[in-house]
């Protein structure tokens, strides 16, 4: 019997100083094999891959990285900003506004550190897809044994439910906003489920029309909330301390608390990975995917800075207007716009509207990325292949049908909007490890990295991040369950999936231990085998 982790290894990316110096796993065989037909399936339609190589440069074979070029930056344009779109949802939305209204602008500089710190993660997760050519959630398929897959697949698609509720129902909000109340919650959520039929249409015109949407989708939100900026008129100088001096207060860790959290979301980290293979780039040539590496870098930088300065925008906005007012603890997503147009009223344009028009783009762009995304998890935990829009179809279904539901239970107040959108930020902030550990855990792993594994000083880094963001997601489960469970039942309930919690965290870490020790071993015979011949 074939050993897997000999065959797994075989099937690794080999160093520049091996015989043929190639990637094995996607050398093609001249016979027919079962697994050229698995990588044929998981390759992506044509339409859906960009040439992003010179006419002139494909046939040439570069001994060191090609030179930077402004036009070759251009194509490799569009992934970042899709992954983007994850900070600027509707949860992270209403995180800076009441950040805003409770804190002041004493939060930016933790608004700033808190995108930094989702930018290193978003470019790991870029880094392992254009390496390996797959998801992450196809390596993990491949790497976790069943039972660990299946539950990291179960893990991701809650957090993916629970951000699309959040994604669905903003937007439903914005419909009511701009129809000045005539549309109830609960339409417009089925008006947003529709955005299943937009993807499968623009991925059948090419992905440059998919990411064009969403890049006036992005420019309408800048543009909606930098007006409101205008608008209001915050503190350039107040403004600048804020991000310059690091200041937090007792009375605003729960705020802070909801500003790191929301950097980090589960499905962001499985869908940049699969976005950047839109780019046809050969993982046989080692200095054309550092190239890759090099754009994609680039382009995420510029991206998370644009969604930095729309955050920025806005908690701007809430700690001019309302903080230390009496609105500022009770002020949400569901009645924001209303007291923007209290204090501020109509002007040229009503400040209502621009606040849900901004909110409508916030949401739909969110949502038709959640789909994606969702996408790429399912096929990729579960190896299903199916119809590009029957994938999107039942991956929408499963935020839709629980979203209507919710739509119609919460609709009888603010309030009650206000306490869901708490306990589905805990939701999600309760994913985040299953996300975060194996991420870190395979990009760091040789015989599915190669050379383009992280080395030791960027894998602490990298790991001491994810404590820091997993230890602050962990306060808040704390102080929430802290305050919202009572009664010894319910605490047994609580206590015992806690308990579950910890130990599946506590397995994917020591796997990842156990796995290293393997491979070193795997590696040293190897090497004891080499040198004896």
């Amino acid at each position: 019997m074939t050993d897997p982790t000999v065959s797994r290894q075989e099937n690794s990316p080999k160093k520049p100083n091996d015989s043929n110096g190639e990637f094995k796993r996607l050398l093609i065989p001249e016979t027919s094999d079962p697994d050229e037909d698995d990588e044929r399936r998981e390759s992506p339609p044509e339409n859906q891959i960009l040439n992003v190589e010179e006419e002139e440069e494909r046939d040439k074979t570069y001994d060191t990285v090609p030179p930077f070029s402004w036009a070759k930056l251009w194509k490799f344009t569009g992934p970042g900003f899709l992954m983007s779109i994850a900070f600027l949802d509707p949860g992270n939305i209403e995180g800076d506004l009441q950040a805003g209204a409770v804190a002041g602008y004493s939060l930016l500089w933790l608004l700033l550190w808190a995108t930094l710190m989702g930018l290193l993660m978003q470019l790991l997760s870029a880094r392992i897809g254009v390496a390996t050519g797959r998801h992450l959630a196809e390596i993990c398929r491949n790497e976790y044994p069943s039972w660990a897959r299946i539950l990291l697949w179960f893990m991701a698609e809650v957090a993916l439910i629970g951000a699309d509720i959040q994604e669905v129902i903003g937007s439903a909000i914005a419909l009511q906003i701009l129809t000045r109340g005539f549309l109830p919650i609960w339409v417009g959520v089925i008006i947003t489920s529709f955005d299943c039929f937009l993807i499968s249409y623009l991925e059948k015109c090419g992905m440059r029309k998919l990411e064009g949407l969403f890049a006036v989708l992005i420019a309408t939100m800048a543009v909606s909330f930098a007006w409101m900026f205008n608008e209001t008129k915050p503190s350039v100088e107040e403004l600048f301390i804020g991000i310059i001096v690091p200041k937090l207060g007792s009375k605003t860790i729960r705020e802070a608390v909801g500003v790191v959290g929301c950097v980090i979301t589960p499905h962001n980290v499985f869908l940049h990975s699969a976005l950047v293979q839109s780019r046809k780039t050969d993982p046989k040539e080692i200095n054309r995917v550092q190239e890759a590496l090099n754009y994609y870098t680039i382009e995420s930088t510029v991206a998370l800075f644009v969604s930095f300065m729309i955050n920025l925008f806005v908690t701007a906005v809430f700690a001019k207007g309302f903080y230390g007012t009496k609105q500022a603890d009770s002020i949400g997503l569901v009645n924001a716009g209303h007291y923007l147009q209290e204090k501020y009223g109509g002007g040229v344009f009503p400040i209502l509207y621009i606040w849900g028009i901004g909110l409508l783009a916030a949401g739909q762009s969110s949502t038709i990325t959640g789909t994606y995304a969702g996408q790429f998890i399912m096929e990729g935990f579960l190896d299903l292949q199916m119809e590009q829009w029957l994938s999107a179809f039942i991956t929408r279904s499963f935020a839709i049908v629980p979203t209507m539901i919710v739509a119609l239970m919460f609709n009888t107040s603010e309030g009650s909007l206000d306490v869901l959108n708490e306990w589905l930020n805990i939701l999600q902030s309760m994913q985040i490890p299953f996300a975060v550990i194996p991420l870190l855990t395979m990009v760091s792993k040789e015989h599915i990295m190669g050379v383009f594994k992280i080395g030791p000083s960027l894998e602490k880094l990298a790991w001491t991040v994810a404590v820091f963001v997993m230890m602050i997601n962990g306060y808040l489960l704390l102080d929430f369950f802290m305050a919202a469970v009572e009664g010894f039942f319910v605490g047994f309930l609580v206590f015992a999936g806690i308990v579950g919690y910890i130990s599946f965290i506590i397995y994917l870490v020591s796997y990842r231990s156990s796995q290293s020790s393997s491979w070193s071993s795997l590696e040293m015979s190897q090497r004891v085998v080499s040198t004896e011949t």
